[in-house]
Order: structure tokens, then C-alpha cells, then sequence
């Protein structure tokens, strides 16, 4: 059987990133940074050998100075159980094989290890995509691939079940950012590194009519009361464990010793019960 096509061209994706590190536009990472922040101070661990996988190293590195950085390849450079914490930060999305990222991260981490990924999630920039699909339909009659495709926060919490973790975990967080016109936001884009890099991408310009009545629709539909353009930005965190025999596991079923029925009827005579 022939080898199906890649969905993302890698090297454009590595392209842009370079691109954007001229001048970036770095908010979204700074949030997701601080979203970090805050969930390893829930977890009250001491981490001591952990690791970041990241198109962004320079960010990362400033923010985290010992931590070991992992370049953001199909191939992540890991050596088995070398870590307790790895960060896999906002690059997932670009990945051809997201469960094969979340394998490679599986096996890099010890026992009890824990896993936190950021990504961007299906409302990422979907009033962006519905305005350039109208144009384009409007005005060629037909779609081209413009905005990558991004999976469901139902269907991006499996990835980690699939991948061997324990206890995963996947929740989102939503972003609106506003932008005085459509070219605002796409200069943003690129500053982010985050334009189109599909392998099915068109490979010439497009035509300016399309861009013209893309931001018209995007105007008409999806302005502020202010005037300015809405951007949604939907940061989806996946949480998982290495699996350790020491980490708690649900009962075998059928083991209970007492049904449920009992046990609520012992609620309802003693409130106080536990």
C-alpha cells in the first residue's frame, strides 16, 4: 500500500517560524505559559529533570533556564525514561502523527511522569475560515485548504488514552482577540509563525478580490460593537501520567461489597455519613 500524503508540509511549517522570529508576535504563547504556570503549582511536585518540545526555544529557554529543549521534529530527540515533566508546548497541531508525539513522550518520561500539552483546538480562527470559504466560493466557485484543519476538544482528549497515558486529562481555554481589519490579523499570523502550511495549500498568491470580500464578510459578520474584528484562539491542554504501579487504579468491577442502593440509603438516614 502507497504511504498516504502528509497532511502539513514540515519544512514550510519550520519555515514560517523562521520567518515570524524576525519580529514574533508571542502573546498567545506568553497565556500559555502562564497557564502552565499555574497547573505545575496545582500539581505541588518538585520536577527535577524535565523537558520542552517547542518551535519557539528562545521563549521557552528565557522562561525556564534548566530545562532540557527538545526540538519540535516528527522525530522527537528523547532518550527513554529521561524525564518526570515534559511540556509540549503549542506545536502539536502542526504534528502529522500526534499520537506518535504523545508515544514518543509516553516512553521519554519515567514512571509517574507528567505529561502537559497545548495545542490549538477546532474554534482556533473559525471566523476566519468561514470568511475566506464564502469568498473564495463567491468569487472562484470553489475551496482551497487556507486554514488548518483542528480537531474537536472531545476528539483531542483520546489522543492521550491512545497514546498509554494515565489519568488524562483535556480541557480548553478560549481567547478573543480583536484587530482593526483582516490585514491586522494576518500580519499577526505570520508574526506567530502559524500561516498556512498544509501539503495541499495553493502555491500561488491569492487573488486580491478573495481577501477584498473575505474581510467585507468578516466585517459584516463577526465585528465588535466597536468596530474592531473578532479572532477566536482556542488553547486546548491535554494532561496525562506515565503509568506507575503506585498511582491509583479504579476498582475491578464488580468487587464492591455494598451496592449503591445501600449506600445512599445510608445517606438519607445519616446526612453526616461518609
Amino acid at each position: 500500500m502507497a504511504t498516504p500524503p502528509s497532511l502539513f508540509d514540515r519544512a514550510a511549517v519550520l519555515r514560517n517560524r523562521r520567518r515570524a522570529a524576525a519580529s514574533p508576535a508571542l502573546f498567545l504563547q506568553e497565556a500559555v505559559a502562564g497557564e502552565v504556570d499555574e497547573r505545575l503549582a496545582e500539581v505541588n511536585r518538585t520536577f527535577t529533570s524535565a523537558a520542552i518540545v517547542s518551535g519557539w526555544p528562545d521563549f521557552w529557554s528565557a522562561r525556564r533556564p534548566s530545562v532540557a529543549l527538545i526540538a519540535d521534529e516528527e522525530r522527537l530527540a528523547f532518550d527513554p525514561g529521561a524525564h518526570d515533566l515534559i511540556l509540549h508546548a503549542m506545536a502539536l497541531h502542526w504534528a502529522n502523527d500526534p499520537v506518535g508525539q504523545l508515544v514518543q513522550c509516553r516512553l521519554a518520561l519515567q514512571p509517574d511522569g507528567l505529561l502537559i500539552a497545548t495545542m490549538f483546538g477546532g474554534q482556533t480562527l473559525s471566523e476566519l475560515r468561514a470568511a475566506l470559504a464564502e469568498a473564495e466560493s463567491r468569487i472562484t466557485g470553489g475551496l482551497s485548504p487556507r486554514v488548518s484543519p483542528m480537531a474537536d476538544l472531545r476528539d483531542l482528549g483520546g489522543l492521550l488514552q491512545r497514546a498509554g497515558f494515565a489519568m488524562p486529562v483535556a480541557d480548553s481555554l478560549v481567547l478573543n482577540v480583536t484587530y482593526p481589519d483582516l490585514g491586522a490579523l494576518m500580519h499577526d499570523l505570520r508574526a506567530m509563525g502559524e500561516t498556512n502550511a498544509q501539503s495541499a495549500r495553493l502555491r500561488r498568491p491569492t487573488r486580491r478580490a478573495v481577501m477584498d470580500l473575505a474581510g467585507e464578510i468578516y466585517r459584516d459578520s463577526y465585528a465588535c460593537p466597536d468596530g474592531r474584528l473578532r479572532a477566536t484562539f482556542e488553547i486546548v491542554t491535554l494532561t496525562g501520567w506515565a503509568p506507575s504501579d503506585t498511582q491509583p487504579r479504579p476498582l475491578r468491577p464488580g468487587s464492591a461489597t455494598r451496592t449503591l442502593a445501600e449506600a445512599l440509603a445510608r445517606a438519607k438516614e445519616d446526612p453526616h455519613a461518609h
